[in-house]
């Protein structure tokens, strides 16, 4: 994926070298526009060092040396996203008005808001971004098709606290992600994810829980949040990895036992259109808890009577209507297909995705995954192998193509 990113001359601009990063990471080419002013807040050679090319400057506009390439026309035509962050009041307002007196304006102007997604993050003052002539000025950028991204409230430069923070990194780079997928094919449809562990407390110290990181469940979440979905994550007792696994763009409703994780599904049910239970919810739980701690003192066995936790796939089950797609996981150590076969029928899913636990690849807590993609007819099992992130996208492909 190509990403022009073009700087302008806001305090926040010093936050640039960590999108730089995180853009450079996801396999992206990356060309960068620094007009002069941002190049007070955030050093040129640091953006050049980090993306290991050139920072393009408003010099470089009507450099007699190299008029020959147009470089506005050049950078305005090799994109597959343009982002400006942050973008501040005077350049929303050249944007806005066709002006063209340095080169990221320039380009922005040749691109046209037509062959490529264009992204808008201002960031100003809060009476700047309130100001009448800012507000018209943003307004016309997004009827010409710029996606406009509003800015955070918060502490601001000036030591005033209001609206204007340009968003973190890592939620601008999820943004550029969103917007370079081709076909959002999840727009108008809400997801509801299941992910991570539960936890069933013994007593006030102690609890049965499993190693579930959530990560599998986060990347369903976020894969679907790329191709357009609104979704909801329903997460147990982890904390998200950093990175990758943000949980930036959708709603998060946390949750601890297997009961909380069911009333947050039931509540949520008639809101989806797919509900996919990544989760890996405890099967049992104590039969009575604790009040107070188990003393460990006189006392060489401890024998805990468990009941049995609701299971909540089966309880969605047979609660679904016929217009939504329920998809199960099932994490085996032994006789996979059959296993995933039996639960799939026996707690009424539309697919069930089957993984060995016990593989080199897959399971708790690793980046990868290798999966069997299970359907109610049988007729096929799709294969999906590599990053969490990739099966999840494998995985929309098929759900995608066989349901809307």
């Amino acid at each position: 994926m190509r990403v022009l990113l073009g700087v302008t001359g806001g305090i926040a601009a010093y936050k640039i070298p960590f999108l730089v990063r995180l853009l450079k990471k996801a396999g992206c080419e990356l060309e960068i526009v620094l007009t002069d002013s941002a190049a007070k807040f955030v050093s040129p050679l640091a953006l050049a060092s980090l993306n290991h090319k050139r920072v393009w400057r408003d010099a470089d506009l009507l450099d007699d040396n190299k008029g020959f390439e147009i470089p506005h026309i050049n950078l305005a035509n090799w994109p597959d996203v343009i982002a400006v962050a942050p973008c501040t009041a005077n350049s929303i307002a050249k944007f806005a008005h066709g002006h063209a007196d340095n080169l990221l304006s320039s380009v922005i102007l040749a691109s046209g808001f037509i062959d490529m997604p264009v992204l808008i993050f201002p960031a100003m003052n809060a009476n700047m971004l309130d100001n009448a002539a800012t507000q018209e000025n943003i307004e016309i950028l997004r009827e010409r098709g710029a996606y406009i991204i509003e800015p955070e409230a918060g502490f601001l430069a000036c030591g005033a606290e209001g609206k204007g923070r340009m968003p973190e990194p890592d939620e601008i780079f999820e943004e550029v992600m969103r917007a370079a997928v081709e076909d959002h094919d999840l727009l108008g449809c809400n997801v509801l994810v299941t992910a991570g562990p539960t936890r069933e407390f013994l007593d006030p110290a102690r609890f049965i829980s499993n190693p579930s990181s959530g990560k599998m469940g986060i990347a369903v979440a976020r894969t679907a949040w790329r191709r357009g979905a609104d979704v909801k994550l329903i997460l147990g007792p982890v904390t998200p990895p950093q990175g990758d696994y943000s949980l930036y763009g959708f709603e998060v409703i946390k949750v601890s036992s297997a009961q909380e994780m069911l009333k947050a599904v039931i509540e949520n049910l008639d809101w989806a259109k797919f509900i996919i239970k990544a989760a890996a919810v405890g099967d049992y739980k104590a039969k009575e808890f604790q009040e107070h701690k188990i003393k460990r003192e006189k006392q060489d066995d401890i024998v805990i009577e468990l009941a049995k936790n609701p299971d909540i796939a089966a309880e969605v089950g047979i609660r679904k209507l016929r217009s939504q797609i329920l998809v199960g996981f099932a994490a085996e150590t032994d006789d996979l297909i059959n296993n995933a076969k039996l639960k799939l029928e026996r707690k009424n899913l539309d697919y069930i995705m089957a993984n060995d636990i016990l593989a080199e690849q897959g399971g708790f807590e690793s980046d990868l995954n290798n999966i069997k993609l299970i359907s109610r007819s049988y007729d096929d099992i799709v294969e999906l192998d590599g990053t969490k992130f990739e099966v999840a996208d494998k995985m929309w492909d098929v759900l995608v193509s066989d349901k809307l």
